[in-house]
């Protein structure tokens, strides 16, 4: 019996995280994150960047952002608090924000909806987006993009 519920035990245990996103969150003060607790930690006041992160095994740049993130902390003191979504919940959230490549971080202001920045960028264009989503106000999240037709499309009617 011990051994079906170590076994059981085992199953349901959600991935270890790697090491690199570990580091993310001790290094940042970041929070790390699941679907229940986002919304609530999202509506904290003031800004915030959430950390979509996924498998490195499939998207290695994962690893890449968990390197990076550390470092816009640093290179913004204090502007913003940090959140880390493991790749169960972030792949659950990530369709409120419309982004179109993993990985992903995602600016909010009072948890409402900035920007993003998807996928590995340069340096210089973390910078520059970094400022940019500081200095933004709340705005829309991103659609998912489907195209939808004119109910009156013209003189092309089916009679």
């Amino acid at each position: 019996m011990a051994i079906e519920f170590a076994t059981t035990a085992a199953a349901n245990r959600s991935p270890a995280l790697h090491p690199l996103i570990e580091r993310l969150c001790a290094e940042t003060g970041g929070q790390m994150l699941d679907q229940a607790s986002f919304d609530a930690w999202a509506r904290a006041p003031g800004r915030a960047l959430v950390v979509f992160t996924e498998d490195p095994v499939l998207y290695r740049e994962t690893l890449d952002i968990a390197v990076i993130v550390p470092e816009l902390a640093l290179a913004f003191p204090g502007q913003f608090r940090t959140g880390v979504l493991p790749q169960g919940p972030a792949r659950a959230i990530a369709a409120r924000y419309g982004f179109k490549r993993w990985p992903a971080v995602v600016m909010l202001l009072d948890g409402q909806y900035v920007g993003a920045i998807d996928g590995l960028r340069d340096w210089q264009e973390y910078i520059d987006s970094m400022r940019q989503l500081l200095a933004a106000p709340a705005t829309r999240p991103p659609s998912i993009g489907i195209a939808v037709a004119a109910a009156d499309a013209g003189d092309h009617h089916c009679h």
